[in-house]
């Protein structure tokens, strides 16, 4: 019924010629082509609805992992199938705009311990397998006191945006606040981007080395309290076979190119 009404509407809309041969099957090409898409969107949805649970404790690890197993191809068919292309390490792009590696917290990397976490545990993991990244921002308002704006969040790699989160509240217990997680396919990882005062992406979105994916701000449960300077929690978490574990990234940060 809904081929016949698609043909019809053609056919007032661009005088179909029913004489001729093909247009038919152009029609149902058409058609297929666009739930084909549709489809193939619904598994990035898929993934953050997964993480969700991941991240709120409602799926054990084991089943967790079964399911990654099976949307991670389907994933990385989605992001060929829509024009992704893949970036090399040597093309990666340092991630906040107007910053470079002296941004980055502790001394040589220090700040990265990835004892005792597990992206199984969810929003209860212990652990800090990522680089904080400071910005200038001494009244903590999220605006960069020398250039008086917020800054750009870029993503480091290309990639699918497979999960995120645009709303918090400062009563919430959410760790990352406001986040993004992208899966590229060339380094075959999670890039987890976290205390986004804005997030200017969505699922599905396909994205490559320099694109703005967010805001730098202060969203989750210790990142918004004073003590803590204003600065992005990034993470880079190779998947290998459903399982999610943490890579340092710290040589990466370091030799990425930096846009100014």
């Amino acid at each position: 019924m809904q081929i016949y009404i698609l043909i019809l509407s053609l056919f007032f809309s661009t005088g179909f010629d029913c004489s001729k041969p093909g247009k038919i099957q152009d029609v149902e090409k058409i058609q297929n082509n666009s739930m084909s898409k549709d489809s193939s969107t619904n598994v990035c949805v898929e993934f953050d609805e997964l993480n969700t649970k991941v991240r709120d404790g409602e799926i054990s690890k084991k089943d967790a992992i079964e399911q990654i197993k099976i949307l991670i191809p389907k994933i990385k068919k989605y992001f060929f199938d829509n024009g992704g292309k893949e970036y090399t390490y040597k093309e990666w792009v340092f991630p906040l705009k107007g910053y470079g590696p002296s941004a980055i917290g502790g001394k040589n990397g220090s700040g990265y311990n990835a004892s005792g976490y597990d992206y199984f545990d969810g929003n209860k993991h212990g652990g800090h397998p990522a680089h904080d990244i400071f910005i200038n921002d001494r009244n903590q308002d999220d605006i960069d006191d020398y250039t008086g704006e917020p800054v750009d969040v870029l993503s480091m790699s290309s990639g699918v945006v497979v999960a995120l989160e645009k709303e918090w509240s400062p009563d919430s217990d959410l760790k990352g606040g406001k986040y993004i997680w992208i899966y590229d396919t060339y380094s075959e990882s999670l890039f987890y981007y976290a205390h986004n005062r804005k997030v200017v992406v969505n699922v599905g979105d396909i994205v490559k080395p320099g694109d703005k994916i967010a805001e730098v701000g202060r969203t989750g449960l210790n990142a918004y309290k004073k003590r803590s300077p204003t600065h992005l929690h990034f993470s880079l978490m190779p998947v290998k076979d459903g399982v999610v574990k943490p890579e340092n990234p710290y040589e990466d940060l370091i030799n990425a190119r930096v846009i100014r």
